[in-house]
Formats: structure tokens, C-alpha cells, sequence
């Protein structure tokens, strides 16, 4: 890790300052995150949403599902905004092998499960340790830290499932056809309209939230490591000898 690289000014944080800092990151580098993520996420969607022809419920089982895949493309493009550099849809695709397809299994399965996925993905996914380094570090980065993780995506996921409502209500209040007397709450979530309301909902509701989520976890995730290794001291005596 260049330290001297870094585009983002280290000092001490607390974990949800630091979570903050992510959200600061996002907006900077959102033209490049939001071209990336939506080149990926929206054929695969698409793939998401057809699935409703099998069953009504599995559109919003499959995006679910694959949330932790489609952050891998988000947490490449911060890791190089993070060093001040801009990312393209060639440079995803020239690094796919790295971002899509390794540890695909792994982040599909156990890794779907994590309540703190976004703060510990960038040791699955940027530092290349072995296996059992990895299982280390995952308990080193995560000791102290993983209260405000979890609660971290906690509030996320409120503010997802808020907002999935929020879109799927227009569908309720816009029908012309949606009277009080035809589905109650199920009008209301645009469930009774066309079974694709609420999973496309859903869908958008991913694609705006879901880089901000990876952001403040992967700001977690510097911050503690600023912490464990003082990059803030470093960055601080590098500046002042470089002038």
C-alpha cells in the first residue's frame, strides 16, 4: 500500500466518521462508481427479474442474492479513487478475471451472509492473502469494529427497504385503475398492479444505495487500518519531507 498515494487526507476516526468519509468518497468518484456499477448491475437485473416467470417471489430473492458480486465492481472503482484515479468501463472489463470471477463461490455462499460485508470485502478482494492470512486478518480488522459494521448495514438496509416502498407506492398512487376497495396494502406496494412493481423497485432502489454502502465500508476498512499501521503518522511525515 502507497500511503503517499493516497487522495484521501488520513487522521483519526471514529467508525461511523469514517463510514462518512465513504459517503464523501462516493460523491466524488459517482460518475465513474455509478457508469461501472450500472454497466454490470443492469443486465444482471434484468436476468433478476425475468426470473418471475418461475415464481413471483424469486426476482427479489435473486437481487438480494446478488448484491455481494455486483459490490466487487464498486469496491475496484473506489479502490482506485481512493489513489485519485479514474476508472472506465475498459478498465473493468481488462480486470474482470480479478473483479467478477474470483471468489465468486465464496461470495455467493458464507459471504452473502456476512452483517459486515462491505467493511471486510476489501481484504477478500485487494489485499491477495492466502487463505488462512485471510481468516487472521479478518478478525484483526474486525476486532473492536464490528458493532458499528453491523449497525452500519443495518441502517442501509432500512434506508433500501424504505425507499423500495417509497418507489412501489407511485405505481399505487399514479394507477388510474387502483381503487380503495382493490388490494389495501397490496395496492399500496404495487403488489396487485404487475408482480415486477416491487422487485423493480427493489432493483432501484440497489443501484442508488448500494455504492454508498460498499464507500462507507470500504472507509471503515482504510480507517482501521490507518489505525493498526498509523498510515496517518506516515502520510503526515512523507508530506512534510516531500516540501
Amino acid at each position: 500500500m502507497q500511503v503517499d498515494a493516497l487522495a484521501i487526507r488520513l487522521r483519526p476516526r471514529t467508525p461511523y466518521e469514517a463510514a462518512d468519509l465513504g459517503t464523501r468518497l462516493c460523491q466524488a468518484g459517482a460518475r465513474d462508481i455509478y457508469t461501472c456499477f450500472a454497466y454490470v448491475a443492469l443486465p444482471v437485473f434484468a436476468i433478476c427479474l425475468a426470473t418471475v416467470e418461475i415464481a413471483t417471489w424469486l426476482p427479489v430473492l435473486a437481487l438480494w442474492w446478488v448484491k455481494p458480486w455486483l459490490d466487487r465492481t464498486v469496491l475496484f472503482v473506489l479502490s482506485r479513487a481512493a489513489f485519485g484515479q479514474r476508472t472506465s468501463i475498459g478498465d473493468v472489463w481488462a480486470a474482470q478475471r480479478q473483479v467478477w470471477w474470483s471468489q465468486l463461490f465464496i461470495t455467493l455462499t458464507w459471504r452473502r451472509l456476512s452483517p459486515w460485508r462491505s467493511f471486510t470485502q476489501p481484504i477478500y478482494q485487494l489485499e491477495g492473502l492466502s487463505w488462512s492470512q485471510i481468516r487472521k486478518r479478518v478478525r484483526q480488522i474486525r476486532r473492536r469494529r464490528a458493532a458499528p459494521a453491523l449497525l452500519m448495514t443495518f441502517v442501509y438496509n432500512l434506508c433500501e427497504t424504505s425507499l423500495t416502498l417509497a418507489v412501489a407506492s407511485f405505481f399505487y398512487w399514479f394507477a388510474p385503475t387502483v381503487g380503495s376497495d382493490s388490494g389495501g396494502m397490496l395496492d399500496a406496494l404495487g403488489l396487485s398492479i404487475h408482480p415486477l412493481v416491487y422487485p423493480g423497485a427493489t432493483a432501484l432502489a440497489i443501484l442508488f444505495l448500494e455504492p454508498f454502502y460498499v464507500a462507507s465500508g470500504f472507509a471503515m476498512y482504510l480507517s482501521r487500518r490507518a489505525e493498526l499501521e498509523a498510515w496517518d503518522i506516515e502520510q503526515e511525515f512523507r508530506r512534510a519531507f516531500a516540501q
